[in-house]
């Protein structure tokens, strides 16, 4: 049975330096700090990879990152995969819980996390299942 946490997050992405033989110039390397309120209460670490184009409104991006948080009342981490595309201002974004990785009470989480922004403000929409406590 599927369950919903709604709530908002603050995001710090702060860019990384080039490392030498490391990947192409021109994917941009960000980290992120994520703090989530709501259903969902903890941080989130993580790390970003981006890509723009020369069409405004056109860019992509992937990034992991693990969440050690509180989840309506369960504790543990678990890890989420993005995958993001901006076609010429069309958004098209794809978070998912990655396969197997959470831990303690939220080991055997699955799910999606949907993202809104209005008014300066993160909104997330995290629909998830896990197994019933023993």
């Amino acid at each position: 049975m599927s369950r919903h946490a709604k709530g908002t997050f603050d995001v710090k992405m702060s860019p990384q330096t080039e490392q030498e033989g490391v990947g192409d110039p021109s994917v941009g390397r960000l980290a992120l700090l994520k703090q989530y309120h709501g259903d969902l209460e903890g941080s989130g670490k993580g790390q970003m990879l981006a890509v723009g184009t020369p069409i405004d409104g056109s860019a992509g991006y992937v990034a992991m990152e693990r969440i050690s948080a509180t989840l309506h009342g369960r504790s543990g981490s678990f890890a989420l995969q993005h995958t993001g595309t901006m076609n010429r201002g069309t958004p098209q974004l794809s978070i998912t819980v990655v396969p197997d990785s959470g831990t303690e009470a939220l080991g055997g989480i699955s799910g999606k996390l949907d993202i809104t922004m209005a008014s300066g403000v993160h909104s997330y929409d995290f629909e998830y299942s896990l197994p019933d406590v023993p």
